[in-house]
């Protein structure tokens, strides 16, 4: 089979696709076939910073050809998504059966690669927001594979306002287009109406600014792998709230809450409340994939097909 993997740490351009044999899967896993890769922000970063080369996972759709003793539920032949935590971009992939979810009739690969952890992410940190009707929304990187369905979800869980905030004033009419009533640019000295809630995914010198756009008592949910700092009199002075949200934490310790995020992603998806946006490439063109994550030029989900 094919897989994309690096030997030392860099940009796109260290990624190589070679062969690799198919794995066999253990207790408790699956063998998927793989038919969908999304690309995150997260893993074209520690492509360029980690020390060591890591296996590429992420999100992954395909049908099971194996399964590994123990595993229930689940047949060769079953539709499924779900969090790979080794080699993803490949032919073929272990999903451990835990982290796995069935795709229902009416959604492709495609749909559920882009939807399923940036949508269970988006909707975690919404979800850390405390959300009450009425109020406004702030979605950093807004035109982003986690920020498109973000801005969405806002609106379906009450947001009587929501605020994209984007790198590029290019991508203002894609993010209107999701339902966002305002869109501001980083560099503006306004974001817009005042936010009662936040949810950023760029971190770094974007957090203050992102504080500073809500509204007293008002909370940010930092769910980025940026970094950044903030000053606890900037949150003392007026009342406001800084959460951090990993989606990992709830995959692996809160099995029951990441179930009822799927079927409430998906309920959405079936009642027209949630649409999915992507851009392909095959799997050859990795490179390509990550260079536009990177630049942060993408509009809505990046996904590999192999």
């Amino acid at each position: 089979m094919r897989r994309v993997g690096y030997e030392r740490s860099g940009g796109p351009e260290v990624l190589e696709l070679s062969s690799a044999e198919v794995p066999t899967p253990g207790p408790g896993e699956l063998l998927v076939k793989v038919q969908a890769i999304g690309v995150t922000l997260p893993v074209v970063r520690k492509v360029r910073e980690s020390a060591d080369p890591i296996p590429l996972g992420g999100e992954i759709a395909g049908e099971v050809v194996a399964i590994g003793d123990g595993v229930t539920g689940y047949t060769p032949g079953y539709r499924v998504t779900g969090l790979c935590f080794g080699h993803g971009y490949a032919d073929y992939a272990i999903l451990a059966a835990r982290m796995a979810s069935p795709i229902p009739d009416g959604a492709s690969a495609v749909d559920a690669v882009a939807l399923v952890r940036s949508g269970l992410v988006a909707l975690g940190a919404i979800d850390s927001a405390r959300p009450e009707s009425g109020e406004t929304a702030l979605i950093t990187a807004a035109a982003s594979g986690v920020g498109h369905l973000a801005v969405q979800l806002a609106r379906v869980r009450g947001a009587s306002w929501v605020v994209g905030a984007v790198s590029d004033a290019a991508k203002s009419d894609f993010v209107r287009g999701l339902g966002a009533d305002e869109v501001v640019t980083y560099d503006q000295s306004s974001w817009g109406k005042p936010a009662d809630y936040a949810l950023d995914a760029v971190g770094g010198e974007l957090l203050k600014p992102a504080l500073g756009a809500l509204t007293p008592g008002g909370r940010l949910v930092a769910y980025s792998s940026g970094g950044g700092t903030i000053e606890a009199y900037d949150l003392l002075v007026e009342a406001k709230t800084v959460i951090g949200f990993q989606i990992r934490r709830i995959a692996e310790g809160k099995p029951d809450v990441y179930d009822h995020w799927r079927q409430e992603l998906w309920q959405y998806f079936a009642s027209g409340q949630l649409r999915p946006v992507h851009t392909e490439f095959p799997l050859e063109d990795a490179a390509q994939a990550h260079a536009l994550v990177e630049s942060r030029a993408n509009l809505g989900k990046v996904v590999l097909i192999p």
